[in-house]
């Protein structure tokens, strides 16, 4: 994560734009953070992004995973045999929600990976 002024950043805001979509920017005024400058490589990384800081979309996951929780959802054994779903666990990263939807964890990415190459 990169600090930078924000007299720095208003010189040069579309080269620290650009570099935003690769790390957190923090901008700050007279030497205190004054906010986050964060870019998208993608419209994925944007829509994820707006998902992920949906106040709605948050509820509605909360909603489910109680309802899993308390025993009212469909196992995904019996989700996979009545459709044409993948096995259990392909695709499938983490069940959290992530604090910043972008893609730069390398983790994230690998396992993907991983799952398209063994035959998920």
């Amino acid at each position: 994560m990169k600090t930078i002024a924000l007299a720095e950043v208003k010189d040069h805001l579309s080269e620290y734009l650009n570099d935003a979509a690769r790390e957190d920017i923090v901008i700050t005024r007279h030497g205190k953070p004054a906010g986050v400058l964060i870019g998208f490589e993608t419209e994925d990384d944007w829509f994820e992004y707006r998902l992920a800081n949906d106040p709605r979309f948050l509820k509605r996951i909360e909603q489910a995973r109680a309802m899993l929780r308390s025993g009212r959802g469909v196992p995904w054994d019996t989700l996979q045999s009545e459709t044409d779903l993948p096995a259990a666990g392909c695709g499938i990263v983490s069940d959290k929600p992530r604090a910043r939807a972008k893609h730069r964890n390398p983790r994230t990415r690998d396992s993907r990976r991983s799952n398209q190459s063994s035959g998920c």
